[in-house]
């Protein structure tokens, strides 16, 4: 039976082919019409600046991509990823500069109006993935990413979509969460979810313009007067891990898209600078509810939050650590952290460190202190040469509020050309203190960053690092640790810090103030502004 009909198929074929070459039967030709992908856009600037801090950052800081080199930012966007196959992109320039101080105005207005100007070339977008910190501050300008999403704003249109992701110690005024339509940032402290957040806010767009849903009808947002720093903040404690834990079942509800907490910016001086909630979505009860229960939640876990280590005055912290036999024992030199702000120079730690007499002699505790900027200093060890005596001064070119430059004098043990920070590393040995001196300042979150200096931390009695929470590397390298509640941009004692523009009142810094308005209000849609 199968035989006849396939037989029967075939004849009727051949008869209609010979109709139509008679020319008697026209044969028309089917065109199948492709959708085109959407066109999307990336550009945004991205850092953590202290106006407590007297450093300014200059535009090389945000050792800018652009274009194509875009790409290399963000793994999920390789050649081959499904993400990167799905859409036109169009990657104007993304810009990430370590923590510092305040960023000049030229510097700002020349990323900004290059961005602007390519963005013009590659009209019109169907969305734009928006990457910045939230931290930001520029001389003689108030929200600088406001200020930027507005520019945006003005050359792609209140049509084209824009998602944004940022870190959560970043602040979201309520211009910058008009002007955008869907927005997210991390949800864990260390930021170990900063790759996965970038990857949500991208596939979030992407569906919205899929689908055909556009931006979501809601964007709920709750000023939460409250302003903390990241060391008292941390998801890896309560009540940071609850209160944060409650933000991803929040943001998988139906007619929910997103949901975000902020705990804001510590060491800037703003009237944005505080906690906020968002959620977005097309339900306006759940979103509203939502981001009221986070708020709440937030709000009433406040005078829980504590430092995510012990902490003491440097004294304490050493005469800790050298009575300790638990090695490697960790000691964060939290005041001028480069990560969290800090001019990354002051020398007040490191001169008490020197003075010690436990570190005087060879045999002495074995110390690795990390770091300090002298590039004189690092020309001197590079013309001595490994094995060789070297002296000279480094740190307080930019910050000598506390202490003078530092004098180091010891035996040059390596020397490392090539780090994106640094630029050039030399581990000088003085008594028993391997003292790390850079060119330009370097954070020093990973074991390679020691090891490639030829230096073992696991192996050592004390390493002392320029930071606040310690990153998961030396988290999970450390066999104690404390942190040593020390001077600099980002000091953490923010209560006695001179602020004159945040809003009050504002925990901590008025405990006993009156239970604040945490009612959802609604944003207006970018494109009814």
């Amino acid at each position: 039976m199968k035989r006849i009909v396939l037989i029967l198929l075939s004849a009727s074929l051949l008869a209609v082919s010979a109709t139509a070459n008679a020319g008697s039967v026209p044969i028309k030709k089917v065109q199948i019409k492709t959708k085109p992908l959407p066109r999307i856009a990336i550009a945004g600037l991205g850092i953590e600046s202290s106006t407590f801090s007297p450093a300014l950052t200059e535009e090389a800081a945000f050792h800018a991509k652009y274009n194509a080199d875009v790409f290399s930012t963000y793994p999920f966007l390789s050649i081959d990823s499904p993400l990167r196959n799905r859409v036109t992109w169009l990657p104007t320039i993304v810009g990430h500069a370590l923590p510092g101080g305040t960023v000049t105005r030229e510097a700002y207005e020349s990323l900004v109006n290059k961005t602007l100007t390519m963005l013009k070339q590659g009209l019109p977008y169907d969305g734009l993935y928006f990457d910045i910190h939230g931290a930001m501050s520029v001389v003689g300008l108030d929200d600088p990413e406001g200020d930027f999403i507005v520019r945006i704003r003005k050359v792609v249109g209140t049509k084209t979509l824009i998602s944004t992701s940022m870190d959560l110690h970043g602040n979201v005024s309520w211009r910058l969460a008009e002007n955008t339509d869907l927005i997210t940032c991390y949800r864990l402290a260390p930021h170990e979810d900063a790759m996965a957040t970038k990857k949500r806010a991208i596939e979030n767009l992407i569906e919205r313009i899929e689908s055909g849903k556009g931006k979501p009808a809601y964007k709920a947002y709750i000023n939460v007067p409250i302003l903390l720093p990241g060391e008292k903040t941390s998801t890896r404690i309560e009540p940071a891990k609850s209160v944060y834990a409650a933000v991803a079942p929040a943001s998988v509800q139906p007619g929910v898209v997103d949901a975000a907490i902020w705990v804001g910016y510590a060491w800037a001086d703003e009237p944005r600078n505080h906690a906020v909630v968002m959620v977005t979505g097309d339900d306006k009860e759940k979103v509203t509810g939502s981001a009221e229960a986070l708020a709440r939640g937030f709000w009433n876990a406040r005078a829980g939050f504590a430092f995510v280590s012990p902490v003491g005055s440097l004294e304490q912290c050493l005469n800790k650590a050298i009575a300790s036999t638990n090695h490697p024992f960790f000691i964060s030199d939290s005041g001028d952290n480069p990560t969290a702000g800090g001019a990354g120079d002051v020398t007040w730690t490191l001169q008490q460190i020197l003075a010690r007499p436990e570190f005087k002699q060879d045999n002495g505790p074995s110390l690795i202190y990390a770091s300090i900027p002298g590039p004189e200093l690092v020309k001197s060890a590079i013309a001595a040469g490994v094995g060789n005596h070297v002296e000279g001064v480094a740190g307080a070119k930019v910050d000598f509020r506390f202490a003078p430059p530092v004098k180091i004098a010891g035996t040059v043990e390596s020397i490392k050309y090539g780090d994106v920070d640094a630029e050039v590393e030399v581990a000088i040995k003085v008594g028993s203190v391997h003292v790390i001196v850079t060119q330009k300042r370097k954070p020093y979150h990973h074991e390679h960053d020691f090891t490639d200096l030829g230096l073992n931390p696991r192996k050592t009695d004390i390493v002392v690092v320029k930071i606040g929470y310690l990153e998961p590397e030396l988290y999970a390298m450390r066999a104690d640790w404390i942190m040593a509640l020390t001077v600099g941009g980002v000091d953490q004692d923010i209560e006695h810090l001179p602020y004159k523009r945040i809003e009050r009142p504002m925990f901590p810094f008025d405990k006993n103030m009156p239970e604040p308005d945490l009612k959802a209000k609604l944003v207006p849609l970018s494109d009814t502004l």
